[in-house]
């Protein structure tokens, strides 16, 4: 095992030993976003470009809304970037969004009834830093399949012998009547898709009906993340491809255990590629774990809705906790986490190799006031 992951490790020990421990420090925060009602500012997401700047995604009603990162540490000013009807939002339902290294691509799902009752996977381009968008494109090639609104996107260079870009999208798929995984891969940035390709189909009926998937890129492999259904269980499960998503290894769990539960959790976990090799992050029951691929899981603490992103020295998560939805970051850096904010709700994390930073995102929520929140937060050396 690499270094960082046994210090790692140990801090997991130490975590599960003395949760009283937790460091006190809550970082300044940054607002990006507040609004109430109709124009509340809900479910953020962040993409890191080649050159470290980190690029937000948001979504107001029937908006997504556009920022980027200073120099200051700061946010540029959200700009209202496209419209999409009845657009899916809450619960890890929202835009996605991937950097490449000449254009951003974000997609959002909605249809003119919304509601399930339809919903398509929508992608738009921008090449001049989201001063303006091209689209949208459908990415779901049955129509309204993608009702369900959970998806996840990954881009970079695929091939490193290669400049050529992919992006692929992976999302929750209803054109069968039951809910399958399906993926579609673009090679020019967004513009068109590929067939789509059903690459994980449950033996039994549906996979967890409202859990969102995630996907990675590791190298020359692709990960996929979602949450199954066998058994009477929910429990988490791992593909793998090595040939751009045109084939997939057979599904596998992650980590040992079981969550029997006849309902859905609507809590699906994240993926991260650390040290060459996918770990995982997800809910059982009332607490949060980690594990990286064919390992044992690890308890992080008691919680919810966590995510990963992998930094130099290891893997930095976040996580919501308690009654008052403290929100948790665990760092390379430390033994115990960092308490970022309360009353907050569904994080993001992604880390800029750049600047050796952690760009955490969430809601907030107080008085009837929703905020988009985000701090900067260093877990490593520069380099």
């Amino acid at each position: 095992m690499p270094a960082f992951g046994i210090l790692f490790v140990s801090a997991l020990l130490v975590i599960h030993q003395s949760v009283t421990a937790m460091a006190a420090v809550e970082p300044e925060t940054v607002l990006i976003a507040s609004g109430s009602g109709a124009d509340a500012p809900q479910q953020p997401q962040g993409a890191v470009d080649p050159s470290g700047r980190v690029h937000v995604v948001f979504g107001r009603s029937g908006e997504v809304w556009y920022c980027r990162s200073l120099p200051d540490g700061g946010f540029s000013k959200p700009t209202r970037a496209f419209s999409v009807p009845n657009m899916s939002l809450g619960m890890r339902r929202g835009p996605r969004i991937t950097a490449l290294g000449a254009s951003l691509v974000v997609t959002a799902i909605g249809g003119p009834q919304g509601k399930g009752r339809d919903g398509d996977i929508l992608a738009w381009r921008s090449s001049d830093d989201g001063k303006s968008w091209q689209g949208p494109v459908r990415v779901n090639d049955a129509e309204a399949s993608a009702r369900e609104g959970l998806h996840a996107m990954v881009g970079g260079q695929y091939d490193p012998d290669s400049p050529a870009e992919a992006t692929w999208c992976v999302w929750l798929d209803l054109r069968n009547r039951r809910t399958e995984l399906c993926l579609s891969r673009s090679d020019d940035g967004g513009l068109t898709w590929s067939k789509n390709e059903v690459i994980y189909t449950n033996p039994e009926k549906s996979i967890c009906e409202c859990c969102h998937p995630s996907i990675v890129m590791d190298g020359r492999n692709l990960h996929v993340l979602f949450r199954n259904s066998l058994k009477g269980n929910r429990d988490m499960y791992l593909l793998r491809s090595s040939d751009g998503g045109r084939s997939f290894t057979a599904a596998a769990q992650t980590g040992i255990a079981h969550w029997k539960l006849n309902a859905c959790p609507m809590d699906g976990g994240m993926l991260a590629a650390v040290a060459d090799r996918p770990m995982a992050v997800w809910r059982r029951e009332g607490n949060v774990y980690h594990s990286t691929a064919g390992r044992p899981e690890e308890l992080l603490g008691a919680g919810d809705q966590p995510w990963i992103a992998a930094a130099t020295s290891g893997p930095v998560i976040c996580w919501t906790t308690g009654s008052s939805r403290d929100l948790l970051l665990l760092s390379p850096r430390e033994t115990v986490p960092v308490k970022l904010d309360s009353r907050a709700k569904d994080p993001v994390v992604v880390v800029s190799h750049q600047t050796a930073a952690a760009n955490v995102l969430w809601e907030h929520k107080l008085d009837g006031i929703q905020e988009i929140r985000a701090v900067q937060y260093k877990v490593d050396q520069r380099r």
